[in-house]
């Protein structure tokens, strides 16, 4: 079996599946850990509406889709903030997936996505929970920085150089 990864439409019925996979879990494991119970269908259904992924649209933002023996399995999202700052967004591998090696080859794409789009400098923000996502970030050469926006979920800013 072996890796894609390959631009994707972000409201494709494929990017649509992953987001809903994606958000149900990290939102699942939010509410287990702060208020033992999890994400309310009514509520999930709402914030997955609220965020259809439009800023990963080109001309300024690219939706990628990790494929493992053709099968959708993951995906990573790029959006431009400036002239030359882009954010990492969506990052997510099915559950089954994670240990392959998707992750990092998600990331990388997602990076050379960036620097396409004319970037020369990442940056993302993540959960303290999501233990799994900090430290594939520090792996692959994302430094911690001070806050960078003020996302109520936000709890770790991370940037890295592309050039």
């Amino acid at each position: 079996m072996t890796w894609t990864v390959a631009p994707e439409p972000y409201d494709s019925p494929v990017a649509a599946a992953l987001w809903r996979a994606y958000y149900t879990e990290v939102s699942d494991r939010w509410y287990l850990l702060h208020e033992g119970r999890r994400t309310e269908p009514a509520e999930l259904e709402r914030e997955i509406a609220a965020q259809p992924g439009t800023d990963l649209a080109p001309p300024r933002g690219r939706l990628l889709v990790a494929r493992y023996g053709g099968e959708p399995a993951g995906t990573a999202g790029v959006r431009l903030l400036d002239g030359t700052t882009a954010e990492l967004k969506r990052v997510f591998l099915h559950e089954p997936m994670r240990g392959r090696g998707g992750a990092p080859l998600l990331v990388r794409a997602a990076e050379d996505a960036a620097r396409a789009l004319g970037a020369a400098r990442m940056i993302l923000d993540t959960r303290g929970d999501l233990v799994e996502a900090r430290g594939l970030y520090a792996r692959l050469g994302y430094t911690e920085t001070a806050p960078h926006n003020d996302d109520r979920y936000a709890e770790h800013w991370f940037s890295k150089e592309l050039a």
